[in-house]
């Protein structure tokens, strides 16, 4: 059960927490299955890409550890500007977020904990005007090990001066849950980007929103 008195301080993830993902990925697969005639090809795909998320992390944490993930990094941006394939020009907000959180920041330390690149982090807060109301951004440079790993939200909690017991991290997904819980933080699961109840529950959340928006509601 969720202890809102037991929180000083909000974690947030990105892709489908704060940000509107365009689902790039999905939208690749599922137009693949659907030409095999794949029944409900879109919630394969989104389950195709939440598989490949922990292995991915993993691997980037890997080349890490070797030295590699720049080097690899900046040459696969590179590939991808020959082949014509572009970064978009700019994010989208999941609604009603923007408001959310400078009205959180009046009261709670906020922090990012994604896996982006603090390049992409720092771009989506910017865009939004958002850079104050954060107190740390913890991305894929920040610690070795990424989620599903305690490593970012520990991470976090430091950088913050808080307890991480008294952190609740929120997120979209089982990697998000799975590294709050492993660290000892509170977790709360949101239905807008690519998790589902089911998952979330499981993963152990202490609560599910349907939307980043409505998480002042639990304090």
């Amino acid at each position: 059960m969720f202890d809102k008195g037991a929180v000083d301080a909000v974690l947030f993830d990105l892709d489908g927490t704060l940000m509107d993902t365009d689902d790039q990925q999905v939208e690749a697969i599922a137009r693949r299955l659907m030409r095999l005639r794949w029944p409900r090809p879109h919630r394969t795909a989104r389950r195709v890409v939440m598989a490949a998320e922990t292995p991915a992390n993993g691997l980037l944490t890997i080349l890490d550890i070797l030295g590699l993930d720049g080097p690899l990094m900046s040459l696969s941006r590179k590939l991808n500007r020959l082949r014509g394939w572009h970064e978009p020009v700019g994010f989208r907000i999941v609604a009603d977020t923007r408001e959310m959180l400078v009205e959180l920041a009046v009261h709670y330390r906020l922090g990012v904990v994604t896996t982006r690149s603090s390049h992409d982090a720092q771009a989506f807060l910017g865009q939004y005007d958002l850079q104050d109301a954060f107190a740390t951004i913890v991305t894929c440079e920040s610690t070795r090990r990424l989620k599903p790993h305690p490593a970012p939200v520990h991470y976090a909690a430091q950088q913050l001066d808080v307890p991480v017991s008294r952190c609740v991290m929120v997120g979209d997904t089982t990697v998000d849950v799975k590294s709050a819980r492993r660290a000892g933080a509170w977790a709360v699961g949101v239905l807008c980007g690519f998790g589902e109840q089911e998952e979330l529950e499981r993963a152990g959340a202490h609560a599910i929103l349907e939307s980043t928006a409505q998480f002042p509601s639990l304090l």
